[in-house]
């Protein structure tokens, strides 16, 4: 059996966005039916990611959980967020030019660093389910994280149940 559901999200500007999505990912799995096998939380935002985790509780000055906030410092000293024409070779002018036909603007197609973030880390989780629970462990949580910092946008997390 094979059930599917989309969640969806709002991501913030100026900051990657972090939404723990296992309560709803856990909503899917019991509307679901299903008792055994596999979850998959999928991103088809080529910016975003989906990864599991632990909840660290507490804030950093940022509003992130202190964990997010590090990982967000590790990808900025790696991979820095695109702050100015011409920081990395994408877009160039065909992007740009096909951005502004699907009425993209300028500042929001120069978010290479998102895509490069996102294509690191990837964009599913699949994690077994047994006995109608997803098996994370004592402190996993499934996070959603946007990377993309350029605007506020609107997201969308596929998650399958796939099993009996």
């Amino acid at each position: 059996m094979v059930y599917r559901e989309a969640i969806e999200l709002v991501s913030n500007d100026h900051i990657s966005t972090f939404h723990n999505v296992t309560d709803a990912a856990r909503a899917v799995v019991a509307r679901s039916g299903i008792q055994n096998g596999l979850v998959n939380v999928y991103s088809h935002h080529t910016t975003c990611c989906v990864i599991t985790q632990e909840c660290a509780f507490d804030m950093s000055m940022t509003g992130l959980e202190t964990l997010q906030q590090d990982f967000v410092e590790i990808f900025d000293a790696f991979i820095p967020v695109c702050r100015k024409e011409g920081m990395y070779l994408h877009p160039g002018p065909k992007a740009l030019a096909f951005a502004a036909e699907h009425g993209e603007d300028a500042r929001g197609c120069h978010n290479t660093d998102a895509h490069l973030r996102s294509a690191l880390v990837g964009r599913s989780e699949t994690i077994a389910l047994i006995d109608g629970a997803m098996d994370l462990g004592a402190f996993g949580f499934l996070y959603f994280i946007d990377f993309d910092q350029t605007r506020a946008r609107q997201r969308t997390v596929q998650i399958t149940v796939i099993g009996e």
